[in-house]
């Protein structure tokens, strides 16, 4: 089982867009998905409601009971959990990175975004967890703006994540009729995006697995 923390200090960031639409990759790929609402604002749970019975499900659950409502989930026969949690609110976070297995830190590329993401990266580090800035909602052909914000997060001492998710106006549709960017444009360049994003988590989680492993 994957566990993913989506974290950031900062509101507007897209951390709900990304918890959702990562765990419909996840359904897309094969996985059994689920989203744990820890956002009393239940954006996530209300997305999760306006699709009835459709995977992936949302829960919501108060931070103290993250832990519970995972072993629940494993045994239930969960294989990708995604934690998405409010802005400022350093206790829900801090549960949701103790219990990952990585972090993820949406960010939009503008240097306000990028300088307040500093108090997310230090609450990260208290834990020890593997922790990646996630660039979203940016213009989509900027490669200068991007090689910059890399950069500068690399500065603060994490790494950037390769796969980049820019501002497209899909996404918005596809949230406002209770759908992932994958369904509602399978061949499109979002759900590769969401899709590309999936694989390398997965593909990066196996790797720490195996090192931890001594493999």
């Amino acid at each position: 089982m994957t566990i993913i923390a989506i974290v950031s200090q900062k509101g507007g960031s897209g951390k709900t867009t990304l918890s959702v639409n990562l765990a419909a990759a996840a359904e897309d790929s094969g996985a059994v998905a689920l989203i744990i609402d820890t956002d009393p604002q239940a954006t996530a749970s209300q997305w999760g409601a306006w699709r009835s019975d459709r995977a992936p499900e949302v829960i919501d659950s108060a931070p103290p009971r993250i832990q519970a409502k995972i072993r629940a989930a494993k045994d239930q026969g969960a294989t990708f959990i995604i934690i998405d949690t409010p802005p400022h609110a350093d206790s829900a976070a801090s549960r949701a990175v103790e219990a990952a297995d990585i972090v993820l830190i949406p960010c939009r590329p503008s240097a306000f975004d990028l300088a307040a993401i500093k108090t997310t990266i230090s609450l990260v580090r208290l834990f020890d967890k593997p922790a990646f800035v996630v660039f979203t909602a940016g213009p989509p052909q900027a490669p200068r703006m991007y090689e910059e914000a890399y950069q500068l997060v690399r500065g603060f001492g994490v790494e950037p994540c390769p796969c980049i998710l820019p501002d497209r106006a899909i996404y918005r549709h596809a949230s406002a009729a209770g759908a992932s960017v994958i369904e509602n444009e399978q061949v499109g360049k979002a759900a590769a995006e969401i899709r590309e994003l999936y694989m390398w988590i997965i593909a990066h989680v196996d790797r720490s697995s195996c090192a931890n492993e001594g493999v």
